[in-house]
């Protein structure tokens, strides 16, 4: 299994700043989520398309959108192209609290991978995908200009899994980042 980190967006509610590097206690959000994960896996891609000399300094194999301006579906088509493994798990960096049991659970969902649903509903991009049938489903919605990870997923019929009282959250806006303790 690869890990996907999806850091390809532009920011904008953010005045353009680079949600990989958002820090919480001096960490960034990518690197705290590469170590959460990255033991779990046999390898890691950061989607971004921005600051890849910054991120392969860090040991971090960088993959930029193929096709761009097609939004998260850009980023899922280039870890998928660029995955080597017959599984890869998804997670938007700006996520704020995955928990533990995460990649336990969506692993436990069954043979044909799962999306994450919690107290906010479904998180689309925290998923995990049979590589082969995500190459298929993003090849399709590109073509046919649906851009909709969501919409991608109902298509694979990729199940649900609950995570009752749990949120994962996501960092938009200043509020968001002080409210999850951020640092400045």
């Amino acid at each position: 299994m690869t890990l996907g980190i999806l850091a390809g967006g532009r920011g904008t509610r953010l005045g353009g700043r680079d949600k990989a590097w958002l820090a919480r206690a001096g960490e960034p959000q990518v690197m705290r989520i590469a170590r959460q994960f990255g033991a779990h896996c046999s390898g890691i891609l950061v989607s971004a398309n921005r600051n890849a000399g910054r991120l392969a300094e860090l040991g971090l194999q960088v993959v930029a959108d193929r096709i761009p301006d097609v939004g998260p579906l850009g980023g899922l088509d280039a870890l998928a192209a660029a995955c080597s493994t017959p599984w890869l798990f998804t997670i938007p960096v700006d996520v704020v609290d995955a928990g533990e049991c995460l990649l336990r659970t969506l692993v436990g969902a069954g043979p044909d991978g799962a999306v994450a649903d919690d107290v906010d509903g479904v998180q689309p991009l925290i998923a995990l995908y049979p590589v082969d049938s995500l190459r298929v489903a993003v090849a399709q919605s590109i073509a046919t200009g649906d851009f909709s990870v969501h919409a991608m997923q109902e298509r694979l019929q990729l199940p649900r899994v609950r995570f009752a009282g749990q949120r994962f959250g996501n960092l938009n806006t200043p509020a968001d980042l002080q409210a999850a303790g951020f640092d400045p």
